[in-house]
């Protein structure tokens, strides 16, 4: 008894101590700033779409410690460096250090979770075992922040898919309507703002991009950089191509607004024809040994009357 309250104290230490070097670390990359922050920068001449201003000086030791264990996770190449940016910005994480965050974070849990764990390891293996759950341990560490940051890119891709069609039908009543297109965009997202806030903000930032002075085909590609999503995709070729050769705009988002509401449809289909071989596995695993106990039960008593 004694052992295993040990071993229950060790696994809360280590929960605590991993949860708050995880929650220090977010709020490292996603600092609270006030509207006081932002006139301070302002009356500074600072960056005000810099949300880590304040925490990222050249000479700060946190942000060299940073810098020093994110270069230790760093991808070789631009190309996998640049997959890794688009991967967290898919996942809702916009911050200019999100990327170095990112991978301090994959190198602190790398070398945190073995040295955590290698004592109840210790108490309830042998040499082996602590070797082998060590090297558990880090890949968990080093690969566990990838494997939550594409969890949440495909959760967020979802929610992003929900709404897009109800966005498009919106779209081409805006347009069909007089509106120009910049304006449907911003009707959309006023309109989205309440059913699919994210959505709505990618559609907000389209906006911010075209008044930045940024063309609205580029716009449009970092939309679906964005987002990551193949109807975005399409989207953003159709109003190209219909930008370039001078086609009615309405007629090809009303073409394009009924393919994403065929292909939602084909997935509910889909994904409502999955439900019975899932529930026959079930039944399989389940429910039938219940009911072969069940029914054989009376005659293997009565077997065992008659050998008794």
């Amino acid at each position: 008894m004694e052992g295993t309250g040990l071993i229950l104290l060790l696994g809360l230490m280590v929960l605590t101590i991993v949860a708050g070097v995880g929650y220090s670390l977010y709020r490292l990359a996603n600092p609270t700033r006030t509207a006081g922050d932002r006139l301070r920068e302002l009356a500074q001449g600072q960056d005000v779409e810099t949300p880590m201003t304040d925490l990222i000086g050249t000479g700060e030791p946190n942000n060299q410690l940073i810098e020093q264990l994110s270069k230790l996770a760093d991808p070789a190449s631009e190309q996998d460096r640049n997959r890794q940016r688009e991967m967290l910005t898919q996942a809702g994480w916009r911050s200019r250090r999100s990327l170095e965050m990112y991978n301090a974070l994959r190198v602190t849990l790398a070398v945190c979770f073995p040295m955590l764990g290698s004592v109840p390891l210790s108490l309830i293996g042998g040499l082996y075992g602590v070797v082998f759950g060590v090297f558990v341990l880090a890949l968990a560490g080093y690969y566990g922040p990838q494997l939550l940051v594409q969890n949440q890119v495909n959760k967020r891709k979802n929610d992003l898919l929900k709404a897009f069609p109800d966005a498009m039908d919106l779209m081409v009543s805006s347009v069909e309507a007089g509106l120009g297109l910049d304006a449907a965009f911003r009707r959309v997202a006023q309109e989205l703002d309440t059913a699919s806030p994210d959505l709505a903000r990618e559609f907000q930032l389209v906006n911010h991009e075209i008044s930045a002075g940024v063309t609205r085909v580029q716009a449009l590609k970092h939309l679906h950089l964005r987002t990551g999503l193949d109807e975005v995709r399409s989207l953003v070729n159709m109003l190209t191509q219909a930008e370039r050769f001078g086609s009615s705009i309405a007629k090809s988002l009303r073409v394009h607004s009924k393919g994403t509401r065929q292909k939602r449809m084909s997935k509910a289909e889909e994904e409502a024809a999955k439900v019975s071989p899932k529930l026959t596995v079930v039944m399989i695993l389940f429910l039938m040994p219940v009911l072969v106990i069940i029914l054989m039960s009376p005659a293997m008593l009565r077997v065992a009357d008659a050998l008794n």
